[in-house]
């Protein structure tokens, strides 16, 4: 499926999630977000950032895994993303759903 976000063409899966991170730029995640009413700020980067490295490493997502990652406290984390947390900051973070999610 084709996704089209600032003139760029993305492919993604049902679902949303992007299905090549190469495709994937800040400014990819920007809009991702901003489809959920979030305006990124340092935090929610940092929260992006650690995503995409557990991903790169082959680490599972889970909200556990976020909890004991110092990055942030699940509440924050909540606060941060609203509406599923996970499945939101990994669709911004432009990794697959984590198989966490259901």
């Amino acid at each position: 499926m084709i996704k089209t976000i600032k003139k760029v063409d993305i492919h993604v899966n049902d679902e949303g999630y992007l299905t090549d991170f190469s495709q994937w730029t800040k400014e990819i995640g920007e809009e991702i977000a901003k489809e959920y009413e979030i305006e990124m700020t340092d935090k929610h980067w940092e929260v992006i950032n650690w995503i995409q490295e557990q991903v790169k490493t082959n680490k599972a997502l889970s909200i556990r895994g976020i909890k004991k990652s110092g990055v942030i406290d699940i509440k924050q984390f909540y606060a941060l993303f609203p509406g599923g947390p996970l499945k939101v900051s990994t669709k911004i973070a432009g990794v697959p759903k984590p198989k966490s999610c259901i």
